[in-house]
């Protein structure tokens, strides 16, 4: 019979899409403040994948990717992607947005030595519920130096930028395993 184990903690990211440059770097502030200093950032993209976000937020949509230095328990990923929430709420509120729901939209997940996991509020076939009307699912997966995707993975995900950036992640979650593991030797 197999035993339960803790899992190790792992280097949660954000997705950002925001309606222009000045509300994306309007959101990191909040960002930074709940979840720790910013260990890696992407570039700043279009978003031009899908008109999906327009109605709500606008036209001149950017992404990027932040990853956060403190590591979390992936347990609590449920709970970090309410939070976003209410920040998506709160930034929209302060912008004094009456017409559009959001300025920004914040898709927390993340990274470990072998995939990328993205919390959302959707339920499809391939998703898992987690806890309080959230779900997760893998988006991407990481194999011989590469990153692979799925048919459900979003377009953005699938870009070059998105693949340098979690595969930097990547790098940054190996290392501070090894670091732990040389902390305590002898211990498995």
């Amino acid at each position: 019979m197999g035993q339960p184990r803790w899992p190790e903690p792992v280097i949660l990211f954000c997705g950002l899409i925001a309606a222009g440059e000045a509300v994306l770097h309007r959101a990191l502030e909040p960002l930074r403040a709940r979840f720790g200093g910013i260990l890696l950032r992407s570039a700043i993209l279009p978003f031009d994948f899908t008109d999906y976000y327009e109605s709500e937020m606008g036209g001149g949509l950017v992404r990027q990717f932040v990853a956060f230095e403190e590591e979390i328990d992936p347990g609590c990923l449920a709970a970090i992607k309410l939070e976003t929430n209410r920040l998506e709420q709160q930034l929209a509120e302060e912008a004094g947005n009456v017409s559009q729901r959001r300025t920004v939209n914040l898709d927390p997940g993340y990274v470990t030595p072998d995939k990328v996991v993205l919390a959302t509020t959707k339920n499809y076939a391939h998703r898992i519920y987690l806890s309080n009307g959230i779900y997760a699912e893998v988006t991407l997966n990481f194999g011989k130096g590469t990153v692979r995707t799925f048919e459900w993975t979003y377009p953005d995900y699938r870009t070059a930028m998105a693949a340098e950036f979690f595969l930097a992640v990547r790098r940054r979650v190996l290392e501070k395993r090894r670091q732990r593991k040389a902390a305590r030797p002898g211990q498995e």
